[in-house]
């Protein structure tokens, strides 16, 4: 075994980025160069992506840094019910499909702000589009250059700020391009994450096997975690039940990270997913520029994908945590410890550093894949809010597509600058994943009611929203700081449904019963969908069902 990439892993890497590079480009000048001044075709890809190019779009742009090494990070530290996020996520994107979809694609809709303007007022829309523009950059931009550059640093032996440069400039020249560029190129993408986050589970598992067990395989590697990481094999927690490592040097109970099956009864995991999946840019944003029947197929080949991620993110995890308990090698202790700290985040960095030279590349490969095409797809939402939403209505309403264009090339610049100055402060965080879910839980409740009860509820008012997203953020704070131990999923539904009653209520005094002039017109042959897709969406709930039934 030798530490860092050798000359192979260097050849298979730049193999990868040559072939990425040549189809974007190719990609460019074929399906979009014809078309590179329209700022539809620039921002949305109208018409022009297949299902199975939005399905894997929205994974790539999903599963990045913070899934292979914040969640494999909460894997060692939590175990296997983490992979809640994963399971419960291929759930929420079929509800998305069927009811949120609709909604947009009926309505011409193209950006969450503009469903803000139309269904409410211009004032929430653009404080929500700074607002969101603040969380991409400073929160999900940020981490992902931040726990990919930590990676690539402990991989190659490079500085921290080369590696995130690097990663920067990298899914620069992608974004550029447009989206679809960006959504053609993840169709690669998503393919080497998933061959070759697969090739670092076995071999995670035959390298356990090999340290802990008597070398007989994978299999062998499988029994190893069942046999000595008992506490790491419970989909659900209760209060009490085990300590876990907080990433800070002390201890935390893992069911503050995982409040068992509250969080689906008060919701907050219903809260985390549906906002994630249907009121995100820079998720739905691959669906919004092709037909309904199109977009719902992309949305259910992503859940299917969804459903076996926990093989790649969250089996590592696992693997590290018991070769780290059983001391097999000094690499993995000295790696995943910081100053006699232990940094859950450490444990996929170090693991790939363990794998054979060549493979040790298409991990990297991989690794790069997934945090490259998810920053393009954030840089291109951002850059999507902001010339829709902010810029051309006011700096300059005037904007030829051609100026729109090169104006939003300039934001995505300047919003990966950002992020990239920013992103070393995160070492301040124990653990990274648990740092995003908690502050985009901040306002995620606000988010949901809002789209919720515009969607459906014909009665919701401006006023009744904007109180409900200012409420978000601060009931949110106000719990977090005042009732520390108390789970911030169960804080998110608890929230949601506080916000959700002081919408309802100050929209029906607002209204006096009466219809919102703004609602939209709902038909129920919206929500009707293909027997193929009803078929899937029953093999995917039935997936999930069994898994919770298994690990209960």
């Amino acid at each position: 075994m030798t530490l860092g990439l050798q000359t192979l892993d260097y050849a298979i890497f730049l193999t990868y980025f040559v072939i990425v590079s040549s189809y974007g480009y190719w990609v460019y000048t074929h399906k979009g160069k014809q078309d590179g001044d329209s700022a539809k075709d620039f921002f949305l890809a109208e018409g022009s992506l297949t299902w199975w190019a939005i399905g894997a779009s929205i994974i790539a742009s999903n599963i990045s840094a913070e899934q292979f090494i914040g969640m494999s990070g909460q894997a060692f530290q939590l175990g296997i019910a983490i992979s809640v996020y994963e399971l419960f996520g291929a759930v929420s994107l079929l509800i998305v499909a069927v009811y949120f979809l609709p909604m947009y694609l009926k309505n011409d809709i193209f950006t969450m702000p503009q469903f803000l303007a139309r269904r409410y007022d211009t004032r929430l829309a653009t404080i929500m589009a700074v607002f969101w523009l603040f969380l991409y950059i400073f929160v999900n931009m940020t981490s992902i250059i931040y726990l990919g550059a930590l990676s690539l640093e402990k991989m190659t032996g490079f500085g921290f700020m080369l590696c995130a440069t690097f990663l920067v400039i990298f899914a620069i020249v992608i974004t550029l391009g447009g989206m679809k560029v960006i959504g053609y190129t993840d169709v690669i993408q998503v393919v080497c994450l998933i061959f070759g986050g697969l090739a670092t589970t076995y071999l995670a598992l035959g390298l356990l096997s090999d340290r802990v067990g008597t070398g007989e395989g994978v299999l062998e590697g499988l029994g190893m975690i069942a046999q000595k990481a008992d506490s790491h094999l419970h989909m659900i927690f209760t209060p009490g039940e085990y300590s876990v490592h907080d990433g800070r040097g002390g201890f935390i109970d893992a069911y503050n990270q995982l409040p068992g099956v509250m969080m689906f009864i008060i919701g907050g995991q219903f809260v985390n997913n549906l906002n994630y999946f249907g009121c995100n840019q820079y998720i739905t944003q691959r669906a919004l520029g092709a037909d309904l029947k199109t977009a719902r197929s992309g949305l259910l080949f992503a859940s299917v994908l969804k459903m076996f991620m926990p093989l790649i993110v969250v089996l590592p995890g696992l693997a590290a945590y018991v070769l780290f308990q059983e001391n097999a090698d000094p690499a993995i202790i000295g790696g995943i410890t910081d100053n006699g700290i232990v940094k859950p985040d450490n444990a996929y960095p170090v693991l790939l550093n363990l794998l054979p030279t060549g493979l040790k590349g298409l991990a990297f490969a991989a690794l790069t894949a997934a945090i490259v095409a998810s920053l393009a797809g954030k840089a291109n939402s951002i850059s999507t809010i902001y010339m829709l939403d902010i810029h051309k209505k006011f700096f300059n309403k005037n904007l030829s597509e051609k100026q729109t264009v090169l104006t939003g090339r300039v934001a995505i610049v300047v919003a990966f600058v950002i992020a990239l100055l920013v992103s070393p402060l995160l070492r301040n965080f124990g653990q990274a994943f648990e740092y995003i879910q908690v502050y985009t839980g901040y306002i995620s409740p606000g988010i949901l009611s809002i789209f919720l009860l515009g969607f459906f509820w014909k009665k919701a008012t401006a006023n009744g929203a904007l109180v409900a997203a200012i409420l978000s953020v601060a009931l949110s704070a106000f719990i977090e700081y005042q009732f520390p131990a108390f789970p911030f999923l169960n804080r998110m539904g608890v929230v949601f449904w506080i916000c959700s009653l002081v919408h309802i209520t100050i929209s029906l005094i607002q209204s006096g019963g009466k219809d919102n002039p703004n609602a939209f017109v709902v038909q129920r042959d919206w929500f009707k969908v293909a027997p193929s897709f009803r078929y899937g969406a029953i093999g995917v709930v039935g997936l999930f069902c069994v898994i919770y039934w298994i690990w209960w």
